[in-house]
């Protein structure tokens, strides 16, 4: 359990326990699918789920032949309707990704000067104070390799220092959920095990680390791969580096951006098959997510947007993506040829697994979140709750 005090926010309740009946032709999270399904929510917690007669309720909604979910999680996305999470407001982002079936968000800040990045933790602080759906943010950066820094700027970059992981654990009190690190920087092991003593999610990413200082930092504490694939050496057969030490090692997560650009869909597939229940979808958005082509801004580096894709200004270099987590869904199903069990899971209960919220978060079971999204047959969402509110 975290000791940073965001455990104890994510449990609190403002809302009247009022009951609602959801009702839909299926109920499917990791469990399987249930056919005729019902879940019955009070204030911000689902009370009971079952199938076929149902118990009593203030309120009844009939979602027909709807699919109903857990809310997604995103673990890793920097914004979206043209805002990035370092903007001085970023309401826009969060209502569009709901929309799209996040109900939990983790906001992901690229590499800033240490004070900036403290600045930013105290905006977000004040956001979750209002509105309990921001698990916190993960900082992916300072603490990156130079030489596979993808789309953060360089200058910023900087190896781990007890001054910096203090200074950071500070303003991150109740805040900082994630941490990315390079594990082969100066420092990178001492700072892994200082942030993972203190309750904070730590991934291994952005590095030019080999597969023994990759296990070194999941040794020290290290529980998630950033971006699998992305940014990071490739599986080679005589050098399997971050990729084949995370799929050995049964205790890390791997995220996966599944929009058929950052990584090929036979990959992919290959990655879920190979790390069963272990594979989490990501946005990893920007503010083109939601939005039209253009010209935008991704910390302090230009980005242009054609056809969808992002990518540093003049190069080649992916930034981010324009992905929402329900086209991640649907391509976990038609491109990686996961059951939609397996699709909903690498979205709610594997993430929140990964945060370790997963008593809290991620199911349609008995004191769960009452976050649901309820999808169309052809898997398009329908409706949004979020903490037993309609969000759509």
């Amino acid at each position: 359990m975290s000791t940073t005090g965001l455990q104890d926010r994510d449990r609190a309740s403002g809302l009247e326990a009022r009951t609602t009946l959801v009702r839909a032709a299926r109920l499917v999270d990791v469990a399987g699918s249930v056919a005729d399904g019902w879940v019955l929510v009070g204030g911000d917690t689902i009370l009971q789920v079952g199938s076929g007669a149902a118990p009593a309720a203030d309120e009844v909604v009939d979602l027909g032949d709807a699919t109903l979910t857990p809310g997604s999680i995103d673990l890793h996305g920097h914004g979206g309707a043209t805002e990035a999470y370092e903007d001085d407001s970023f309401a826009q982002a969060l209502a569009m990704h709901r929309a799209h079936g996040t109900t939990r968000s983790v906001l992901s800040l690229v590499a800033n000067p240490v004070p900036a990045l403290v600045a930013s933790l105290a905006q977000v602080r004040a956001v979750m104070a209002t509105d309990p759906l921001v698990l916190g943010v993960h900082l992916e950066g300072p603490f990156l390799s130079p030489h596979n820094k993808g789309a953060h700027n360089e200058d910023h970059l900087i190896a781990p220092t007890p001054a910096d992981v203090d200074t950071l654990l500070e303003a991150g009190e109740g805040v900082l959920r994630q941490i990315t690190i390079a594990p082969e920087l100066p420092g990178a092991l001492d700072a892994v095990r200082r942030f993972a003593a203190a309750g904070v999610t730590v991934a291994v990413g952005h590095t030019v680390g080999t597969v023994d200082q990759t296990r070194a930092a999941f040794d020290a504490g290290a529980t998630v791969l950033t971006h699998a694939f992305n940014a990071m050496p490739g599986l080679h057969h005589r050098a399997p580096g971050p990729i084949g030490a995370a799929v050995s090692d049964d205790r890390v997560t791997l995220e996966l951006i599944l929009d058929a650009v950052h990584v090929h869909p036979l990959v992919a597939e290959t990655l879920f098959r190979a790390a069963p229940g272990r594979v989490a979808l990501i946005t990893d958005a920007m503010g083109a997510a939601g939005a039209a082509d253009g010209d935008y801004r991704l910390g302090s580096l230009d980005v242009t947007v054609t056809d969808g894709v992002a990518r540093v200004a003049g190069t080649d270099t992916i930034a981010g993506s324009t992905l929402t987590q329900d086209v991640a869904l649907r391509n976990a199903v038609t491109l990686a040829g996961r059951s939609l069990p397996q699709a909903v899971a690498a979205l709610t209960s594997i993430p929140a697994a990964a945060l370790r919220l997963g008593d809290r978060l991620g199911r349609l079971a008995p004191g769960s979140a009452a976050d649901l999204v309820a999808l169309s047959p052809a898997l398009e969402v329908r409706r949004v709750w979020g903490g037993g509110r309609e969000l759509r």
